[in-house]
């Protein structure tokens, strides 16, 4: 007779993925052995929030939009905190002669956190003497228009310390270049004749394990139909348009602003160019990573963090 294969009696239950309440996962009682991580405990978190990036001014000779606020924080989190993530869009351009739209903040909070908002970068000048708005609550301040300009967009305000943007450039009044969006890490270009001023400068930041620049200022854009274009800071900020070249948008998670144009071109550009959409960034000891998120963040490993990059707007809970 045929020797038949061992069996399971009674019931059989499918393996599932999470534990109940009270039990500890494998990994939970591998790291309490090895590494005396218990779960729940508090655990040291560092953050990267970048807000979007103002939009670029309307025809005629426009400025750059200001870069998001960029702000960084390590503080330490208690377990089962719930981190809620916002992650602000760019600003639209501007249409017509109309100021660019300022940037959306980002942030980060949580019962017992410190919450960091970083602002939206400030919408550009348009022309006809549309003055640049401030940096909405702290972002980057945008450049002002090359047509009849009357003062740059004011970075960092209200005051963060360290400084979370700079201001942003003024536009030559008379030859029509537009002034350069300020940068997270330098004050955006004035121009001084038709050409239009180069956006800002970024910040770089490593805690996705290698650096990265966020946080540019838009270019100006060239001026009577004669002038270059002014470039766009490093860190994402969109370049401005001249006569015969169209400008960018701000790039998108960097924060970047949009570039200016320049009214006399025949291409059909008459609006600004769009500010880039934020980013926020969470690195935690992966002993001490959860697993528990919302809305879908890009999770990578560098050395013993584990990365969550919030492209959009969710959560984490510790």
């Amino acid at each position: 007779m045929a020797k038949r294969n061992g069996g399971i009696i009674g019931k059989v239950n499918t393996p599932t993925t999470s534990v109940a309440k009270g039990v500890w996962r494998l990994q939970d009682q591998f790291n309490a052995r090895k590494n005396n991580i218990w779960p729940g405990q508090p655990a040291s978190i560092d953050f990267l929030v970048i807000a979007g990036g103002g939009g670029g001014g309307g025809r005629y000779y426009s400025g750059g939009g200001g870069a998001g606020g960029f702000r960084t924080s390590t503080q330490t989190v208690a377990g089962g905190t719930v981190i809620t993530v916002t992650v602000g869009d760019g600003g639209a351009g501007g249409a017509s002669a109309n100021a660019g739209t300022s940037g959306v903040a980002s942030s980060i909070s949580g019962t017992g956190l410190t919450t960091i908002s970083s602002a939206g970068g400030g919408g550009a000048g348009g022309g006809g003497g549309v003055p640049a708005r401030n940096g909405l609550s702290g972002g980057s301040g945008g450049g002002t228009s090359g047509y009849a300009s009357t003062g740059a967009g004011s970075g960092n305000t209200p005051s963060t310390s360290p400084s979370q943007g700079n201001n942003g450039g003024v536009g030559d009044g008379a030859a029509g270049g537009g002034g350069g969006g300020g940068g997270a890490g330098a004050v955006g270009g004035s121009s001084p004749n038709a050409n239009g001023a180069n956006g800002g400068n970024c910040t770089a930041s490593s805690i996705t394990g290698s650096s990265v620049t966020y946080a540019g200022g838009g270019g100006g854009g060239g001026g009577l139909g004669i002038g270059a274009r002014g470039t766009g800071g490093t860190g994402g900020g969109g370049n401005g348009g001249s006569y015969d070249t169209a400008g960018s948008a701000g790039t998108v998670n960097l924060g970047g602003g949009g570039g200016g144009i320049d009214g006399n071109a025949p291409i059909s550009d008459t609006s600004g160019y769009n500010g880039g959409k934020g980013v926020v960034i969470l690195s935690v000891a992966t002993a001490s990573y959860s697993g528990t998120t919302s809305g879908s963040p890009t999770t990578t490993t560098f050395g013993s963090n584990t990365i969550l990059q919030f492209n959009g707007s969710g959560s984490y809970t510790s």
